[in-house]
């Protein structure tokens, strides 16, 4: 064979072997994100046009969470939310909307206090999915529960579930302590 045929063959080969390895590295990043969004992997993949838009937002949710200065609890503060929440909920029973309109300011306190930004909802939950993927759907269905409660379009039995959704986030931001840092 000639030289040339052998520069060809390298030359296809190097190329063959990057792009496997591009592949690789594609896969290796698709299942890390899918790991650890969870659910919110999909539902942005449901969203987006493509698979690539998807996975640069979701990378640019890491990129920006990885700048916030997310800390865990006091013990102190902990306890008192805790009290704060048991009030909460004592309160449902005479004023379930009050009720659930406390337990979103609660909620929204906490991630304040664990360094959350927390101007709006939607960046709300795009700063709470990167560490706290598995409760996003609480979240929204207790927020969109707490906006139909708002218009006076909720029942009781809506406004308990919305309860029940707030305190699956509550409680895992409460006692978290080193994860999502």
């Amino acid at each position: 064979m000639s030289t040339l045929i052998w520069v060809v063959v390298v030359v296809v080969a190097v190329v063959a072997l990057a792009a496997v390895g591009y592949l690789v590295l594609q896969q290796q990043r698709r299942s890390r994100l899918r790991a650890r969004f969870g659910p919110e992997y999909e539902r942005l993949m449901a969203e987006h046009d493509n698979r690539r838009d998807a996975e640069q937002e979701l990378l640019a949710r890491e990129q920006r969470h990885s700048e916030l200065d997310i800390r865990p609890l006091p013990e102190e503060s902990r306890d008192s939310y805790a009290t704060r929440w048991t009030e909460v909920q004592e309160r449902f029973v005479d004023a379930p909307g009050f009720a659930v309109s406390e337990a979103d300011q609660l909620v929204a306190a906490v991630m304040a206090e664990r360094g959350y930004p927390t101007e709006n909802f939607e960046q709300r939950v795009s700063d709470l999915s990167v560490g706290h993927a598995a409760t996003l759907d609480h979240y929204r269905a207790a927020h969109e529960i707490s906006g139909r409660a708002a218009r006076k379009e909720a029942s009781t039995e809506d406004l308990r579930q919305a309860m029940v959704h707030y305190r699956a986030l509550f409680e895992e931001l409460l006692q978290e302590t080193t994860r999502g840092r």
